[in-house]
């Protein structure tokens, strides 16, 4: 059992944001740092419902991150989190737009959602069915922070469905999903916090509901992320939420070929993963052992 993500005694939080456990506020901090982003003169895309839907305790989470990455008295040995999570984010966003607008994707399914507000600020076609799947608590805690703020953009359907059950998948095609027609799946901040076998699985399940054709977007650690001696810093916070890194793959185009993907592995700051934002030297694939962290997409076979 995960144990609960610290709470400053002093500071306020709504019973929403502390009806969610450990994993579940990943996404607040996920929230949080796309509020940060929208907030930024030189920001590289725009959350206008970050800011609400990160709450309280968001800011705080984030407040935590950005003080092992950058140390007052130090110099920075981590990635730079906020500048990760904005390529991330908008390279996701543009892998998306493109399978709905160029390709022709008429199903989009983010397993799991958390807080994210592409299906409100994005747009997209008008036939196309957008599918988010996440826990229940964090569905309900979403339609509470955006009631009377936000609406869907498309056509939406909220599968309130933990990705660990046995039974998930028949209640996404409950809601409408057809596995026979072609979809991109977003895989954003799953993988590396879940074991192994459980990663495998999950690839497995995901791809048994694709139809050839269909595309996939993630991202994956590599192995030495989860123990390098710099990394201590950040792993440590996660671990200290109770939601701790758990599996990296150092060949990402192996790991999706296994489960009938083919994909592309991408660091930040090559080519189109960058945006002008990435402050770090990229790592030559054959060099090692490094951090590293990969965007991947691609296609089932």
């Amino acid at each position: 059992m995960h144990q609960q993500t610290r709470l400053p005694d002093h500071a306020p939080h709504s019973p929403a944001d502390t009806a969610l456990d450990a994993v579940e506020r990943t996404a607040l901090l996920t929230a949080a740092l796309r509020a940060a982003e929208s907030r930024r003169p030189d920001r590289i895309y725009d959350d206008p419902y970050a800011a609400a839907l990160c709450g309280d305790l968001g800011p705080e989470l984030l407040a935590e991150i950005r003080a092992v990455t950058f140390p007052q008295d130090a110099e920075r040995t981590l990635p730079s989190t906020p500048d990760y999570n904005a390529i991330r984010t908008r390279l996701f966003d543009d892998l998306l737009q493109d399978a709905a607008h160029r390709q022709g994707l008429r199903q989009i399914v983010l397993a799991p959602a958390g807080m994210d507000s592409r299906a409100y600020r994005l747009d997209w076609p008008g036939d196309v069915r957008y599918f988010e799947v996440d826990r229940p608590a964090v569905l309900a805690y979403k339609r509470g922070r955006l009631a009377g703020l936000a609406a869907p953009r498309t056509d939406h359907h909220a599968v309130a469905a933990d990705l660990t059950s046995p039974d998930w998948e028949s209640r996404l095609t409950a809601a409408g999903y057809d596995p026979a027609a072609p979809s991109v799946w977003l895989l954003e901040g799953l993988l590396y916090y879940i074991p192994e076998a459980d990663a495998h699985r999950m690839l497995d399940r995901v791809a048994a509901l694709m139809a050839p054709g269909s595309r996939i977007v993630a991202d994956i650690v590599n192995r030495a992320a989860l123990t390098l001696p710099d990394m201590r810093g950040l792993l440590d916070v996660f671990a200290g939420w109770g939601c701790p890194w758990l599996f990296g793959e150092d060949e990402p185009e192996g790991l999706f070929a296994r489960h009938g993907f083919d994909v592309t592995a991408t660091q930040p700051g090559e080519g189109a993963a960058d945006y002008g934002r990435w402050p770090d030297p990229v790592p030559p694939r054959a060099a090692g052992p490094v951090r590293r962290v990969f965007f991947v997409h691609g296609a089932k076979r």
